[in-house]
């Protein structure tokens, strides 16, 4: 390879690496202040989760606000990104079964999961080689 090819490649590398970043920057802080606003919980919480057939116990969303910011802590961390990732996608196949048993509208509310979920892998593969070695785009 020479040299224009392998600075080419470390450019694009270091490009993707930090749109990783960035993405996963975003998914992480919508999840702490996903997380932060169940701590309280605000009421616009006990607003929200009512009508979706959730019950209006402030112990259960301070609960899933913990989870969640634990999920999003792990995840922003190198060493445990991976664990947070799927932590993170159980957390959010829950909203999305939710959305789907009350029929939401799809694309607004039932998929919202799936493209934060989307979000969240793309920015974990972009900045993680051994992401990419497992899930590789092409061959």
């Amino acid at each position: 390879m020479s040299y224009a090819a392998t600075a080419q490649a470390e450019t694009r590398s270091s490009a993707g690496v930090w749109t990783g970043r960035a993405l996963s920057g975003l998914v992480v802080l919508f999840l702490l202040f996903d997380g932060a606003i169940k701590l309280v919980p605000l009421q616009v919480v006990i607003d929200t989760v009512t009508p979706l057939g959730w019950p209006a116990d402030p112990a259960l969303w301070r609960a899933l606000g913990v989870v969640l910011i634990a999920s999003a802590l792990l995840y922003a961390a190198p060493r445990t990104s991976v664990l947070g990732a799927i932590l993170i996608t159980a957390y959010l196949g829950g909203a999305v079964a939710t959305h789907m048993r009350i029929g939401s509208p799809l694309l607004s509310h039932t998929l919202f999961g799936v493209y934060l979920g989307v979000a969240l892998w793309a920015g974990l593969w972009l900045r993680d080689p051994r992401v990419r070695a497992l899930l590789p785009l092409i061959r």
